[in-house]
């Protein structure tokens, strides 16, 4: 059985930024809860996995999120290799390959070479699955995936010295930098050529002085302005519904650009 930390909304479902995977019984309740929180006070949209019954195929709709979020957080916890989570993985590693794709893996009461290495518990895990499983190709593919997303540069959650309250902050933190940066990557590139061009332009113009040289010119300043404006809405991580109303005000009057 399948089950999602349910939105605060009962509107229509919008498309999830970040994808977590976990096990459920592991941290259902209190690390990846306080995480999960932690995101959505920054209006950050989550899909979470939590429970899934040995035996089941992952659902179409948990692969359509994986591909449509832009930022998939991994929770490795001790029991982790022992579940579902694992076919997860391999569609996870498997975007982050193909795609802009940010993978996170976030190391939580577990040592990171356990988990690259499959010690401890995860040598239990696959020990099990040797045995169940007839296909071996299914689990050469989750061992190489555990493999990958533990070289993915993320979080070590084992220092005693902090609380789990500033390393959830501080991952948090760290997620929506990223997605911001993602966001807006297109725009800066956009602008910081334009900004060239304008200044090049300006450059050549100022000694042949033309009123179809300035209007250039002035077309490129503006085209700056509207991408940093679109660059600052982005930021703002507006819902749809206000979006929406953005574009229409934007529309229905003149700022002068």
């Amino acid at each position: 059985m399948y089950s999602s930390f349910s939105s605060s909304s009962n509107t229509k479902p919008e498309k999830h930024e970040v994808f977590i995977s976990f096990k459920s019984e592991d941290t259902r309740k209190t690390f990846t809860s306080h995480l999960n929180g932690a995101l959505k006070r920054r209006d950050i949209e989550t899909y979470t996995e939590c429970k899934v019954e040995r035996g089941e195929e992952m659902p179409l709709t948990h692969v359509r999120a994986i591909q449509e979020s832009k930022l998939s957080l991994i929770v490795f916890s001790k029991n982790y290799a022992d579940s579902k989570c694992l076919d997860e993985l391999v569609k996870i590693v498997e975007c982050g390959k193909t795609k802009r794709y940010i993978v996170l893996p976030v190391f939580y009461d577990i040592d990171p070479s356990d988990v690259r290495n499959q010690r401890g518990t995860f040598a239990e895990a696959f020990a099990k699955h040797e045995r169940h499983f007839e296909e071996k190709k299914k689990v050469r593919e989750w061992r190489n995936a555990l493999v990958e997303a533990a070289n993915f540069s993320g979080w070590d959650c084992t220092d005693a010295n902090r609380t789990e309250f500033e390393m959830v902050e501080e991952i948090a933190n760290d997620v929506l930098e990223k997605l911001n940066r993602a966001n807006v990557i297109d725009l800066d590139v956009q602008i910081a050529k334009l900004e060239q061009l304008a200044q090049l332009q300006y450059d050549l113009y100022t000694k042949i002085i033309s009123l179809e040289n300035l209007q250039k010119h002035n077309a490129t300043v503006q085209r700056v302005t509207e991408l940093k404006m679109e660059r600052s809405i982005r930021l703002l991580r507006l819902t749809p519904d206000m979006l929406s109303y953005t574009q229409k005000s934007n529309s229905d009057y003149d700022y002068g650009f």
